[in-house]
């Protein structure tokens, strides 16, 4: 699985997992929250219940040490027995309460706790002032608060838990299908490659004998025939690369290093007689000293090859494309930059997708090519940027990860340095 749809998949179980993470979550924080409304509510329903029956009864069914019942004459207040808490009675409650024969009912936090009270005329002329204490109602809640954070915590944890097993389950058949569409497109690749190498080489041999008969038409159509058929082969390798890359990854096998400096210059020797009948100029500037780098070979010569095809399909007549390489520190940099049509620079990343064909593109690869570069470079641990600006050239820049020498290798070259400044002072 290439690295696009790995990301996908990664993608879809954490979506999947948050989801279910906060489905659950919210579940159970939704339950104690109403639980713990209905509870508080219970409690302020019961403790009132309690004081208007004081007030009635000049009694309070609660404990003796959290409720108290004081009355007032108009010139003084009986407390009862039990002594009560500092600052009670509420002494202007009870002369406003006598004054306008009203109902006053309060929440006074005091002590540490919360005193609830209710003050009201009877109709025997005496003021009764009823508080209760709800330190055991707070505590009530306390506990019942302490043990929903446990549970949340707990249900958090499960919730985490439940959501990656159904993210994973749930994005097996996307992984599984995933899977067998690369496997098809290896053997689909495999089985076209025959028959489109038979084709390719009939069409050549039917064109050699057609420029031997004489027919100029038929040899037209016949070279149209062989270039169709060279492009859909390149397609299908393409492909049969993409899919062998996405199997197993540069970055995760051991590769030998492969020398950037010489593949380079090798391809672009390659590319140096068609950029001639382009009237092309094709200008190198490589190190002197080998520059390797780990990977496939194959895929490496590819994504230079496809950097110069693209800036030969895109440079006309009299142009000039530049090709360097420079080592930086742990990485390889390559740049490719020619004097054609460029691009804008909003469509840099729309490049490299598989099949974007942008302005100009004509019928070369079809958009593959460029979205396998990527690929390829990807898979080699390395970065790949576009530049462009319309009609002003483009800038393609590759940075690979290079392969660090051994201790062995240094002195060994250390060595070779040494005897070379020694013949040369001889």
């Amino acid at each position: 699985m290439e690295l696009a749809e790995r990301a996908i998949v990664r993608r879809t179980r954490l979506r999947i997992g948050l989801l279910v993470g906060l489905s659950i979550g919210t579940l159970l924080l939704s339950t104690g929250g109403i639980s713990y409304a209905v509870l508080v509510g219970r409690q302020e329903e019961q403790i009132h219940r309690e004081l208007a029956w004081g007030i009635n009864h000049s009694v309070i069914a609660g404990p003796p040490a959290c409720s108290w019942i004081f009355r007032y004459d108009g010139s003084t207040v009986d407390t009862g027995s039990t002594p009560p808490p500092p600052g009670f009675p509420l002494a202007d409650a009870l002369a406003a309460v006598a004054a306008t024969r009203s109902t006053e009912v309060t929440t006074v936090a005091r002590n540490g706790t919360t005193y609830h009270v209710r003050t009201e005329a009877r109709g025997d002329g005496v003021v009764v002032q009823a508080v209760f204490d709800a330190r055991i109602q707070l505590s009530d809640r306390r506990h019942l608060l302490l043990a929903f954070s446990l549970t949340a915590a707990v249900g958090l944890v499960i919730a985490v838990l439940t959501g990656a097993l159904v993210g994973r389950r749930a994005v097996a058949p996307l992984t599984e299908a995933l899977t067998r569409q690369r496997r098809f497109i290896v053997d689909a690749s495999h089985e076209l490659r025959t028959p489109i190498a038979q084709v390719h080489i009939r069409a050549q041999l039917m064109a050699r004998r057609a420029r031997a008969g004489g027919s100029a038409a038929n040899v037209d159509d016949l070279e149209r025939l062989i270039g169709t058929t060279r492009r859909l082969g390149e397609i299908v390798d393409d492909l049969l690369l993409s899919a062998q890359l996405a199997a197993a990854p540069a970055d995760r096998r051991p590769y030998p290093p492969v020398d950037l400096t010489s593949l380079i210059g090798a391809t672009v020797a390659a590319e140096a007689e068609r950029a001639a009948e382009r009237q092309v100029t094709l200008a190198v500037d490589l190190p002197s000293d080998p520059l390797p780098v780990p990977g496939v070979e194959s895929a490496l010569r590819r994504v230079v090859g496809e950097l110069l095809a693209n800036a030969l399909a895109h440079t006309p007549a009299e142009g000039r494309i530049d090709v360097s390489l420079r080592a930086g520190g742990d990485y390889a940099e390559l740049v490719v930059a020619d004097t054609g049509d460029g691009f804008d620079q909003v469509d840099a990343r729309r490049i490299f997708d598989r099949f974007h064909r942008g302005a100009g593109s004509g019928d070369h690869r079809f958009g593959l090519g460029l979205a396998l570069l990527q690929e390829v470079v990807t898979s080699h641990r390395g970065t790949i940027e576009a530049e462009g600006r319309p009609h002003r050239g483009a800038v393609f820049t590759v940075r690979l990860p290079v392969t660090r020498p051994s201790r062995m290798t240094e002195r060994a070259s250390g060595i070779r340095r040494l005897r070379a400044r020694q013949l040369v002072g001889r």
